[in-house]
């Protein structure tokens, strides 16, 4: 396992500002310990909170951007929906969260391949027209993305030796 550490004065600035700048400073000390991308490679030498709080944030930045429509399209499917990140919500106490995520995984395996083709900007934005199943997931992701953002923060503030060394 790779060693992540993070700055306590960092974490203490991010923590005043609130929990999305807290997660953050994990994140951003996840990727650096990692060289910044996400490969199989980088994955095996974090551990599965490091590994489940990347997953959120991709999950989060993708769904708020474009929805899971873009999540997937954007090649992002298989992390989220192929791995045991909505076991390890539930894991986390994120009930609702897993259970959507459980949710739109029969919706994965049945358009993904589709959905995941190479397209031009329009075929992309047609694709939104094309799966309306996934707008009430997406709806649903933005209407509760801060409360399970809190909740993430807190599971990390209640376990931060599972996530970074603090120097």
């Amino acid at each position: 396992m790779i060693q992540v550490e993070v700055k306590d004065v960092d974490l203490q600035n991010a923590a005043a500002k609130g929990m999305d700048e807290f997660l953050q400073v994990f994140v951003d000390g996840i990727y650096s310990a990692i060289g910044g991308e996400i490969t199989q490679e980088s994955l095996s030498s974090l551990n599965s909170d490091q590994i489940t709080l990347l997953a959120y944030f991709l999950l989060r930045d993708e769904v708020m951007d474009g929805g899971f429509v873009q999540l997937i399209h954007n090649g992002y499917g298989g992390f989220i929906f192929k791995n045991p990140f909505a076991k390890a919500m539930k894991m986390w106490g994120l009930r609702d969260l897993s259970k959507m995520i459980y949710d739109v995984h029969t919706l994965y395996a049945k358009h993904h391949e589709e959905i995941e083709k190479e397209c031009t900007d329009d075929e992309f934005m047609a694709l939104f027209e094309q799966f309306p199943d996934f707008d009430e997931y997406d709806d649903d992701f933005v209407e509760n993305e801060e409360k399970w953002t809190s909740e993430i923060a807190h599971y990390v503030d209640n376990n931060i030796d599972s996530f970074a060394k603090i120097v």
